[in-house]
Formats: structure tokens, sequence, C-alpha cells
């Protein structure tokens, strides 16, 4: 089999005009969502929002697959959502679908036959059925409570008209549900950081209080260095806090002993060796908040304090290893 050399210049002309259509495609879906199709919009987000079961997605074909991300978005911003196939839907999976549920359905067409029995399944239960498709004429669109109709600005492509502008407009209009959704029911940080614990993403949302280590190795002011550096070793952080009322004034770290190694140095104080007023963290703070402090200055252990009292440590090694990059 001979390959075909690849004229790299077409290839990113071309390249560049699928983008430049998607990106005007866009533009006109926003304007349609100033306009016309915000009222059913909000009537579908607000059907959404008061479903007390699920956001039932489903869709054929390319509008299958941005329906599965649809209901994954919508999952993952608070709002349970399940994608139903359907062509599994004919064969048993209807069950899924109950009274309390909704079911946003996408088809460019809406004239898939694969969705007659999810229609009609939502016709007898009288489950809210709402239609997003490009065909405001279409027996999707007549047999549903509300038509998210978008504009039809074609594909990407004349000479293979496959779905390319039409499911990037469907997806992008999922994404506005879902953060309409989330905005309109106060879905914040710490809500995504309870569905979103593992990876990368999920430890950046934790809290500094959630990985902090309890000992905090502390001196006074007026302790003296042979003290101090003893109270450093049992520490095993590389530093020590002094303390004086209470309160956090300084910290002693092992940089600071080299720095200051002179014959009289153990005759000194920790008062003499310590960084007055060392940048410290809060427990509620998030751990991409402590890792950025430690990038910033160069320095890989944070005191947490309470009220200007140390009540806990963060190490950068602590970080590294709860997955914060």
């Amino acid at each position: 089999m001979v390959k075909e050399a690849l004229d790299h210049d077409a290839a990113k002309r071309a390249g560049q005009d699928v983008i430049i259509a998607e990106a005007r495609a866009l533009d006109a879906l926003a304007a349609a969502l100033a306009g016309p199709l915000g009222t059913p919009f909000a009537a579908a987000c607000a059907a959404i929002a008061g479903a007390s079961g699920r956001a039932i997605v489903t869709g054929m074909g390319k509008s299958g697959h941005v329906a599965r991300k649809i209901a994954a978005t919508l999952s993952s911003t608070g709002r349970p959502a399940q994608f139903v196939h359907p062509g599994e839907a004919s064969h048993g999976d209807l069950g899924m679908i109950t009274r309390d549920d909704v079911v946003l359905a996408l088809s460019r067409s809406g004239e898939v036959t694969e969705l007659t029995d999810i229609i009609y399944h939502c016709r007898r239960l009288r489950i809210p059925l709402i239609a997003m498709t490009f065909k405001p004429d279409s027996t999707l669109a007549s047999a549903s409570d509300i038509v998210l109709t978008l504009p039809d600005c074609g594909e990407a492509s004349d000479d293979a008209p496959a779905p390319t502008t039409s499911t990037t407009m469907s997806m992008a209009l999922g994404d506005a549900i879902a953060v309409a959704l989330l905005k309109s029911k106060g879905f914040n940080a710490a809500h995504f950081k309870e569905i979103h614990p593992g990876g990368t993403l999920g430890a950046a949302l934790k809290h500094v209080g959630d990985i902090m280590r309890h000992h905090v190795p502390m001196v006074s002011s007026q302790t003296g260095v042979r003290e101090t550096l003893a109270a450093m070793t049992d520490g095993l952080i590389g530093c020590v806090a002094v303390v004086e009322k209470g309160a956090l004034i300084g910290i002693v770290t092992d940089g600071d002993l080299r720095r200051r190694l002179t014959p009289d140095m153990f005759d000194r104080t920790a008062a003499d060796l310590m960084t007055a007023n060392p940048r410290v963290i809060t427990s509620d703070a998030s751990l991409a908040d402590a890792i950025a402090v430690l990038n910033e200055l160069k320095i890989t252990v944070l005191f947490v304090v309470e009220n200007g009292a140390p009540i806990g440590v963060v190490h950068m090694h602590d970080l590294l290893s709860a997955g914060v990059r």
C-alpha cells in the first residue's frame, strides 16, 4: 500500500478553517441564547433543577457521545445524571428512566428512529422531555415539552458533512446548562471537592488542615542554641517554631544555623538566629494555595496558625504525596 504525502500547508489551512467555522457557530449560539433560545434554555434549566430524580441524557451516534459528556458534566457539578443509550433503552433500559427524572434528548435532525421508544416512554409516564436539536419542526421537537433549537450553521466540511460544528455547539450548550445549574444552587469549590476526591484536581481542592502535621516543634525566644537544635532534630522537618506567649514570632531553620555558624554560636539564643515574622498559612487554605506560597518563597515548610498560634506544619513532601503539583 502506497502512502500519500501530506501537504502540510493545506492541512494547516484546513485546520484553521475548521476552528474559524466552529468559533463562528459558537458566536451564533451565544447570540441565539441572548435572543429566542434564552426562554427555553431557562425553562430547561428549571426543569432539570426541579426534578427530584436524575437528568437522563440520551442521543444516538455522535449525539450520543455528546450526551455522555453532558451527563458526566452534570454529575460532576452536583446534578445527578445518567446517559441512557436509545438502542439499549428499547431492550430493557427504559426501566432506568423513572417518573421522577427529566430527559434531555439530543438529535441534530430530530428524526432518529432509535429515540422513538424513549419519547413514547416519556409521554406515557409524563416525564418531562427536553429536546436539543437543530430542527424545530422535527418529530423529536414536536413531542417534547421544551425545545432547545440551535442555529444551523452547517458542518465544518461540505465535502464530508460529518458532525463537527453541530457537536461542538451541542456540547457547549450542555456546558452552559451545567454551569447555569451549579451557579443557581450555589455549588462551589468545597462541593466540587467532595465529589472529586481523586487525582491532582481533587488534591488541589483539599485544605491544609486535611494533611498538615499536628506535631509542631517549638522553642521560646530565649531557648539556647543547643536546645533549639535538639528540638529541630526531634521535629524531623528541618526547622523549629519560635513562640512567645503562645504566638509564633519566628522560625529557625537548618539554613539559619549554617549561615550563622561561628565559634560563639552555642552561647546565643533562638532569638539571635531566627527569621522573624515568617510566612504562615491557615488550616482552611487550599493545598493549591500552600504550594503556591512555597514555590513563591522557595521554601519547603509552612507553619499553620490559628489566631497567631502554631497548630500544625505543612511540608512540601506532604503536598507532593497528596498529589498536588
